[in-house]
């Protein structure tokens, strides 16, 4: 081991196992931390998903299907990015919460990707399609405008300048990676989020 020369209590110290715990005034063992509660949990009403650390609220079904009170029955709606954005204002307006696209990062955390295969928790999610959602991040098309290029002058430049948001980013449920070139008229399952009430 090591030898001990400097200090008695020194090495006393270094001797102590690492597991000891600490003894209070009663000579009583510490009291154990409070064991945390799951990141996420269901809804009194067992409709909703509540994300207790980033205090959102998903819906157990994606759109299209509904919750019937043991699992998610219908079919997934395919909604451009523009038609999900569309329905995500139509139902804030509706309930007066504040529904909207989740970001990337929010809707990557339900997808286990140390499970393998990655997955979403399907007795939170059940018959959660394994395909790319919408999220509401978007990607401008930045192409760099370059006045010199022959294809500008050819084209006179026309459009060249403007910058256009025409693509999106997208969640693979199957897998949690994340794109952020999908058109947004390309057809995509939705979750919509919401506060956590």
């Amino acid at each position: 081991m090591f030898e001990c020369r400097f200090a008695l209590v020194l090495c006393a110290a270094l001797a102590l196992p690492a597991a000891a715990a600490p003894r209070g005034d009663a000579g009583a063992a510490a009291p154990a931390q409070a064991a945390q509660p799951p990141a996420l949990s269901v809804s009194p009403d067992g409709t909703l998903v509540i994300d207790q650390r980033a205090r959102l609220a998903w819906p157990r079904c994606v759109e299209g299907m509904r919750w019937t009170g043991s699992h998610c029955a219908g079919l997934a709606r395919l909604l451009t990015y523009g038609e999900a954005q569309a329905l995500a204002r139509q139902r804030w307006k509706d309930s007066g919460v504040a529904w909207r696209l989740p970001r990337v990062n929010e809707l990557r955390r339900l997808v286990n990707r140390s499970a393998r295969p990655p997955s979403v928790d399907q007795r939170l999610f059940p018959a959660t399609p394994r395909d790319w959602h919408w999220t509401g991040t978007a990607s401008v098309n930045t192409g760099s405008v370059n006045p010199y290029a022959y294809g500008n002058v050819m084209r006179g430049g026309a459009g060249e300048s403007s910058m256009t948001v025409q693509q999106s980013w997208a969640v693979d449920m199957a897998s949690g990676q994340a794109r952020g070139d999908v058109g947004r008229g390309t057809r995509l399952v939705v979750r919509l989020v919401r506060p956590a009430p």
